[in-house]
């Protein structure tokens, strides 16, 4: 049906697969991802407060990067439980507002379920904890509401709140 040589390119073998399995309306296990964390929180419109804040913060080229990490991104509708003085304030100090997504982010790819309950440390130098029973996933007081978007450097989990480092 399909002939996937070697000497078929990975994105074309990707695409090919795709094709095949769009077409056939069978089961087909899902390709790799080729989005890197950027883009894979740009396709994402439950995040797009989250991934607008991270371009604003300059942290784009942080996220293509190799990485890998696991970011935990705060939904639209978690942001919108903010104060928006809170929100006004992060606006007005870009420091500020960096330190504050740099603690959605840690270092290393956590897929739910290899989470531990562990403190672990955050891009801003701050420890959060992780918390797992079953297949109930939580960051500090934050549940993740949707897991394991992978990109090809790190994964993403959404989170229904947004996560507030300690003053310093």
């Amino acid at each position: 049906m399909f002939n996937l040589s070697r000497t078929t390119t990975t994105t074309t073998r990707r695409l090919v697969l795709a094709t095949a399995c769009a077409l056939s309306m069978v089961g087909c296990a899902s390709t790799p991802s080729t989005r890197n964390l950027t883009d894979t929180l740009a396709q994402q419109p439950a995040l797009s407060t989250f991934s607008g804040l991270v371009a604003q913060a300059g942290l784009n080229d942080t996220l293509k990067t190799d990485g890998p990490f696991t970011v935990f991104a705060p939904t639209n509708d978690a942001f919108k439980a903010v104060p928006a003085s809170t929100m006004n304030d992060l606006a007005k100090h870009p420091d500020k507002l960096k330190a504050l997504l740099n603690y959605h982010i840690v270092p290393g790819k956590s897929m739910a379920a290899d989470v531990k309950n562990s403190q672990v440390k955050t891009l801003n130098g701050a420890t959060v904890a992780l918390s797992k029973a079953g297949d109930f996933v939580t960051v500090e007081s934050a549940a993740v509401v949707s897991a394991d978007t992978v990109a090809v450097n790190g994964v993403v989990h959404s989170i229904d709140t947004v996560l507030l480092p300690p003053k310093k």
